[in-house]
């Protein structure tokens, strides 16, 4: 590896080269050495070109996006580092820098510089959502896979908070990739690496900041699900996402991360919180908004965390009772959309948590 050195020309070069695949409508684009460059377009891979690029090129492309010696130095030391990287007025990068073969690779996805979409454009339950947003405090997470459009759900919430209530909002991402201009709340954007070292130090300065709302952008370890939960039970509004399919699995999910003694006191502080969850889905292959978002648990689900793991079996029966109550699982909502003619069959046997219960509600759902 050289010294922190990318010659000046080389930022020209490898914005024109983003350029360009932004403009040709790639999601994600694919940078290596030994390869041409590549970005997938509606869903494939498409090379651009055939000439190779080189691992001194790589390396000064990794090197324009970190410009200071402490984050180059920081992913030779590491081997691998996530950031964000901007072309203004065009498009911003979730970035994930890595070796492999000794060579830099660089996988970027393109968040579109564009307006935040609404509840209405990404297919969400407008009385739903509305209904989160009115929140004071607790906990509200967003779940599903990854690419499941957690990000860009609490970035709608978020931002229709923004527009209607004069709060102070704080969020912590890795990395940013929805801009927050104020409008009536006051928005305060904290990025991991940047900003803060972790989730949770920048939680706990974030309780010195006067705020009314957190936004933390992952549950990942311990220490960020404590502090969390400790900003729900004082008075705020704390937003988060988890990698999970569902609503029970986010209750073993969160329980998980700690000790077996422990696990008793976290099911009676998460219930405290006033726990509610709700899983999203995008079906980006057809370009379709919201493939369908539970809704929010109520009190049955709380009484499930307070009662154990034993009683949260991921069976949904509760959920699925519950619907007069404003519940119903990702399934249920699956089986809607295909009622209603919004999508078809054998996409949402793809999507769904349970084909087979699917399939039930489906036939249930034709007579």
């Amino acid at each position: 590896m050289t010294a922190h050195t990318a010659p000046p020309e080389i930022k020209t070069q490898f914005d024109a080269l983003l350029s360009e695949m932004v403009q040709r409508g790639a999601s994600d684009i694919h940078l290596r050495a030994g390869s041409a460059p590549a970005a997938r377009i509606d869903g494939e891979i498409i090379r651009y070109g055939e000439e190779r690029l080189t691992p001194q090129q790589m390396e000064y492309f990794a090197q324009v996006m970190m410009p200071t010696q402490v984050m180059w130095g920081t992913f030779l030391e590491k081997r691998d580092a996530d950031f964000a990287y901007s072309l203004p007025g065009m498009a911003r990068f979730r970035v994930n820098a890595y070796f492999q073969r000794g060579s830099v690779g660089l996988i970027m996805r393109v968040i579109e510089d564009k307006p935040i979409p609404t509840f209405e454009q990404l297919g969400l339950p407008q009385s739903v959502f509305e209904e989160l947003s009115r929140h004071e405090r607790g906990l509200i997470l967003v779940t599903g896979p990854t690419g499941s459009g957690k990000t860009t759900t609490l970035a709608s919430l978020l931002d229709h908070i923004n527009a209607r209530d004069a709060v102070n909002i704080v969020t912590l991402e890795d990395p940013i990739e929805a801009l927050h201009r104020d409008k009536k709340a006051m928005m305060v954007q904290r990025e991991l690496g940047a900003d803060t070292q972790s989730f949770s130090n920048g939680l706990r300065a974030a309780m010195r900041q006067d705020p009314d709302i957190i936004l933390i952008g992952e549950m990942r370890d311990k220490e960020t699900v404590e502090a969390a939960l400790s900003a729900a039970q004082t008075g705020h509004l704390v937003f988060s996402t988890l990698h999970t399919q569902d609503a029970m699995r986010s209750i073993n999910r969160i329980i998980d991360f700690f000790q077996p003694h422990e696990r008793e006191q976290i099911r009676q502080a998460s219930a405290k919180a006033w726990w509610r969850s709700s899983a999203s889905a995008c079906c980006r292959a057809r370009r379709r908004p919201g493939a369908g978002h539970g809704n929010p648990a109520g009190h049955a689900h709380r009484q499930r965390m307070r009662q154990g793991r034993r009683q949260a079996r991921r069976d949904q029966a509760g959920l699925q009772e519950g619907g007069m109550r404003g519940m119903h699982t990702f399934d249920q909502h699956l089986a809607r959309l295909v009622a209603d003619g919004l999508m078809d069959e054998d996409e949402a046997m793809l999507a769904a948590t349970s084909p087979h219960e699917l399939k039930i509600m489906m036939m249930q759902a034709s007579y």
